[in-house]
Order: structure tokens, then C-alpha cells, then sequence
């Protein structure tokens, strides 16, 4: 019996919708993570802490989807498997260390700007260990981007202290880089092993990074378990609806839609973060700040969308 043309269009369609909806969820619940993290800051939480009760909490999640048989082949070879240890620690260990490290001294929604600039780094990258050129195009872009930052950089400085603020932003700007690092390389290994066996695998090594810091951090002489309850509420939030589902979602809907488009709802990580900062945290944006932010989110769209149409 054969399948009808519209229904088959239909069905595909619906895919996609769904694809879309679960990417944009994903998103959004990406972008809570700083807001739940300055919340925890305000009990006594410090930044590899709340970073350790985040990797405890979602370690068992990554552990089973690891061993977890599924139909797709892993292809890799042993080098393959030594890469993965490198963007492990590039990508969710470097990257969320500074990233939470920055949290401590700078708005979340600043924050969420800056780490926003990390496809101007992979444009970068690209250029300086592949050659790929950089087009006219593409470099107004970025350089739009960075003006657009230090429209919304520079009245922080002029509130609050510079110092605290160019330390925080620094470390922001430092895990954008190296999150930019493990996209950059990590692509043409997602294939080989699947992108859910990988993304568990990266943050598996991601985990125990992060408790071999804190124990060195500590020498075995800080108790985890000494901090208010809203806490571990805060870090058990972060590990599952910051982590692990939009982790997965995520996952999905580049696997239905493709990276490139999927990168097009990119920008509504920083929007949904400025809101959110604003209900959740009191935090306010003047005018001259909200004009960057659009500024900076305009700047990285163009980078991606002449980065896919070199000839434009």
C-alpha cells in the first residue's frame, strides 16, 4: 500500500514542528541556569559548590544513557576516544567552571550576552586552524557583536565596581572561548559515537573533573553538606532542568533540524535570560543596554547566517 504524498509532506511537517518546539524549550531552560545559579549565590553557595551538587545530581542521568544499548553504531576509533576526554574538559568542565565563576561577580543577563558571542569564536577558529576564510560579511558582523557588547558593558562599569565587573565579565568571555573550543572540534566526532552517547560521555568526564577539583579545592576539608537547603533545591534544579533535559532536547532537534538551522533560535537564550533576570532577580537594562543586546544578538545572527551563504 502506498503511503499518500500530502500525508507523508504532513508528517514530516509535524516532525519539524515538534523539532522546533522541544529546541526553543531547550533553549529556555538553558538559559535558567543563571538565573538558579545567582539565587544560590544569595545562601552561600560558591561557584564550584553549586558547580559539584550540579554534576552529582546529573551524573546518574549521563552514567545510564552511556551504557544505555540503543540502535546507534559507534564507529570510533581509540584516538577517538582521547578527543573525547579533551572536550569534556574544554566544553563542560573549563567552560562551566568560568562560566559560574563569572556568575559571582556579573548580572546574569550580561552574562548570558557575552557567552552568546561563542559562533564569532568558532568563525575564528575555523579561520586560524582550517584557513577558512572570514568574509567581509562575516567580519562586520563580529565586529558589530563586540561594539554591541560594550554598549551593554560600559554603563555596568559606571554603577558598580570595574574591577568586579571586568573580572566576571573576563571569565564569561573565557567560557564562551572554550565552549566555542569544543564546538569547533567536536563535530566530526558526534557522528562516530551518536549525539546522545557523546554528549553523556563528555559531561561523564565533565563530572569527574569537577569532584577531583573540589577535592583538591577543599583538601577533603570542606563540608558539601553545610549550606541551607535552598541550595541543593537550586543545584538539583540546575542539574536536571538546566542540564540534562535541554541537553537532550537540544540533542534532538539539531538531529531533526539540522545545526545550522537550529543556530537560528539561538537567540532566544539571551532574551528569555533578560526576562527571566528581570521577574526572577530585580534586575533592570536601560535603554542604551537593551539597544546592545538586540546590537549583539543581530551581530551573531549575521556571523551565522553569512557563514551559510558565503556567497551573499
Amino acid at each position: 500500500r502506498r503511503r499518500s504524498p500530502l500525508r507523508f509532506r504532513s508528517k514530516i511537517k509535524m516532525t519539524r514542528q515538534i523539532a522546533v518546539g522541544l529546541g526553543l524549550t531547550g533553549i529556555i531552560l538553558f538559559s535558567t541556569k543563571a538565573i538558579f545559579a545567582k539565587l544560590a549565590y544569595q545562601y552561600g553557595a560558591d561557584a564550584i559548590s553549586l558547580l559539584l551538587l550540579r554534576m552529582v545530581f546529573s551524573l546518574p542521568f549521563y552514567l545510564f544513557f552511556a551504557l544505555y544499548r540503543n540502535q546507534e553504531k559507534i564507529t570510533a576509533s581509540k584516538n577517538d576516544y582521547l578527543w573525547v576526554l579533551l572536550f569534556g574538559f574544554l566544553g563542560y568542565y573549563l567552560a562551566s567552571y568560568f562560566d559560574f565563576k563569572g556568575l559571582e561577580y556579573i548580572k546574569a543577563s550580561l552574562e548570558r550576552l557575552i557567552l552568546f558571542t561563542y559562533p564569532t569564536f568558532v568563525i575564528l577558529l575555523s579561520f586560524i586552524f582550517f584557513k577558512i576564510k572570514i568574509s567581509s560579511y562575516q567580519l562586520f558582523a563580529i565586529l558589530i557583536t563586540y561594539l554591541g557588547i560594550c554598549i551593554v558593558f560600559l554603563p555596568e562599569i559606571e554603577i558598580s565596581d570595574p574591577s568586579t565587573i571586568l573580572k566576571g565579565s573576563l571569565l564569561v568571555l573565557l567560557s564562551a572561548v572554550t565552549y566555542a573550543s569544543y564546538i569547533f572540534g567536536s563535530g566530526w566526532l558526534i557522528p562516530k559515537f551518536g549525539a546522545r552517547r557523546f554528549t553523556s560521555y563528555v559531561m561523564i568526564v565533565s563530572s569527574v573533573l569537577i569532584i577531583f577539583q573540589f577535592m583538591v579545592e577543599s583538601k577533603m576539608s570542606t563540608n558539601v553538606l553545610i549550606f541551607p537547603k535552598e541550595v541543593y533545591i537550586y543545584g538539583l534544579l540546575i542539574a536536571l532542568f538546566s542540564t540534562v533535559i535541554p541537553s537532550f532536547l537540544i540533542s534532538y532537534a539539531i538531529k531533526e533540524l539540522g545545526a545550522n538551522q537550529f543556530s537560528i533560535f539561538g537567540s532566544i537564550g539571551p532574551i528569555s535570560t533578560v526576562l527571566l533576570a528581570y521577574l526572577f532577580l530585580e534586575e533592570r537594562l536601560s535603554s542604551l543596554q537593551i539597544i546592545g543586546s538586540l546590537v549583539v544578538m543581530m551581530g551573531v545572527f549575521a556571523a551565522k547566517y553569512f557563514k551559510r551563504n558565503p556567497k551573499t
